[in-house]
């Protein structure tokens, strides 16, 4: 009997160890190099919640920095002409606007599944107090805007860091 339990317990010690090693080495599997198609701020939006859909932190993190550096100027001088929000019929003329203040978000999310809260709020913060008026097409067939999702995340991980 003790030397079933010995060999039980030995096995359940071999097989955890098996799978410690098997997640370790899934977890520094490398990201994916970027293919940032046409460099449009569409397509490296569309990349980046491709990517954050396959928990690929890292990459999703890439196609968002690429289009914040790359379309952010442009982004500004829209939200700066606004007084309000774009209307649904006209929303997608504010194209970099939408796609930054998108990728800010998306950015903040990967920030926080990666455990980096302050990067996190950085951008989430940038996209409430900068780029309010962004919005985000739904497939489902409506805007949404990326700046009210950020005021809860902001709340939530700044409960969190409590």
């Amino acid at each position: 009997m003790k030397r079933s339990y010995q060999i039980k317990t030995l096995l359940m010690l071999t097989l955890t160890s098996a799978l410690l090693a098997f997640s370790a080495s899934a977890q520094d599997a490398p990201t994916p190099e970027a293919d940032y198609g046409n460099f449009s701020s569409e397509a490296l939006t569309g990349k980046a919640w491709d990517a954050m859909g396959k928990k690929q932190y890292d990459l999703a993190i890439d196609y968002t920095s690429k289009c914040i550096e790359m379309y952010s100027a442009e982004a500004e001088k829209m939200q700066s002409a606004m007084t309000e929000p774009a209307p649904k019929e006209t929303a997608s003329e504010m194209w970099a606007l939408n796609d930054v203040g998108t990728c800010l978000f998306i950015r903040g999310q990967a920030y926080e599944a990666k455990g980096e809260s302050k990067l996190a709020l950085a951008d989430y913060q940038k996209l409430v107090n900068e780029l309010s008026f962004a919005q985000t097409w739904d497939p489902k067939g409506w805007f949404w805007r990326p700046s009210d999702a950020a005021k809860q995340r902001i709340t939530v991980v700044e409960f969190e860091a409590l």
